[in-house]
């Protein structure tokens, strides 16, 4: 359908991937998870007296392969120095992190999740655990392979994105117009 203006069949034409795809519908379905686990997380930052900037810092250092530094944890969260500290420091009063000063370099500081509060944390997010257990019951293990190709892509996109705005041209950001 067209609308007065005639753009509806180029809007439609354009949400469309090289694959054929209606990425609006990948932006739909991707927003309402985002809004769900943003509920999640909201709930427990606010059950345990912390922001949501603190809970994705909390995230951070869970998933990083290595201690991080707070240095580190400042770019991945894109803070300044100082909102990191105050985000650490509101951490570790609430038990939730600990720093230690690294045995071979006294100035590097690095930051750990206190053991206590990842129960606290896995009791939280139990109901989103369940969630993804349910859900990925309902995919074989070779569509769930695809998923996570998936996201692992669009996490990679995303994050070249944090490292350089200016990648996603006005050109491309108007074609696929989520």
């Amino acid at each position: 359908m067209t609308s007065s203006d005639g753009t509806a069949d180029q809007d439609a034409a354009s949400s469309r991937g090289a694959h054929g795809t209606d990425l609006h519908a990948f932006a739909v379905q991707l927003r309402r998870m985002n809004g769900e686990i943003n509920r999640l997380v909201h709930t427990f930052a606010a059950a345990q007296n912390l922001h949501p900037t603190d809970v994705l810092a909390l995230a951070a250092i869970l998933d990083a392969d290595a201690p991080l530094t707070p240095g580190r944890l400042r770019e991945h969260l894109g803070l300044t120095s100082g909102a990191v500290t105050a985000c650490l420091d509101r951490l570790e009063r609430a038990g939730h992190v600990r720093r230690s000063r690294d045995t071979v370099d006294r100035r590097v500081v690095h930051l750990h999740y206190e053991a206590d509060a990842r129960g606290v944390a896995r009791s939280s997010f139990r109901p989103l655990a369940d969630a993804t257990a349910s859900a990925l019951d309902r995919f074989s293990e070779g569509e769930l392979e695809v998923v996570r190709r998936f996201l692992a892509a669009m996490n990679e996109e995303l994050g070249g994105l944090r490292e350089a705005p200016s990648r996603g041209s006005s050109a491309r950001s108007a074609s696929a117009r989520p």
